[in-house]
């Protein structure tokens, strides 16, 4: 079975969390999720984080602690989920490129959204 690796960052901000709505279409879409996507070739997580947020939302960050991980399997693919704390070094406005738009919630409002399993995983953890 083909192994990848995949990452979630984990922004937080005056007491919350950052998320944000996937475009619809394919497996994920219309869902919320914490910023962040798969590694590529020789690629390690946190240089994976730091492309997805400038690529996804056209801002600067910095990758801190592992927080938590989730190991799951999608269409004969295993993914190892690894959710970092990220900290945001720029002040450049967000553009969404492949979300419609984003939210600042807290750890009790979470359950308002709709996660992926994979997010809904780490979100346990982080509780």
């Amino acid at each position: 079975m083909e192994e990848r690796n995949t990452t979630a960052g984990i922004v937080r901000q005056d007491g919350k969390l950052l998320i944000a709505k996937r475009v619809e279409g394919g497996p994920v879409g219309g869902l919320w999720e914490f910023v962040g996507g798969k590694c590529r070739h020789c690629e390690t997580p946190e240089e994976a984080l730091v492309r997805e947020f400038e690529e996804e939302l056209g801002i600067s960050v910095v990758v801190g602690k592992l927080l938590a991980t989730h190991t799951f399997e999608n269409n004969h693919v295993r993914y190892h989920l690894g959710a970092y704390e990220v900290k945001r070094v720029d002040s450049k406005p967000i553009t969404l490129s492949v979300h419609t738009e984003i939210a600042w919630v807290s750890f009790s409002e979470l359950d308002a959204y709709t996660f992926p399993p994979s997010d809904q995983a780490i979100i346990s953890q982080l509780r």
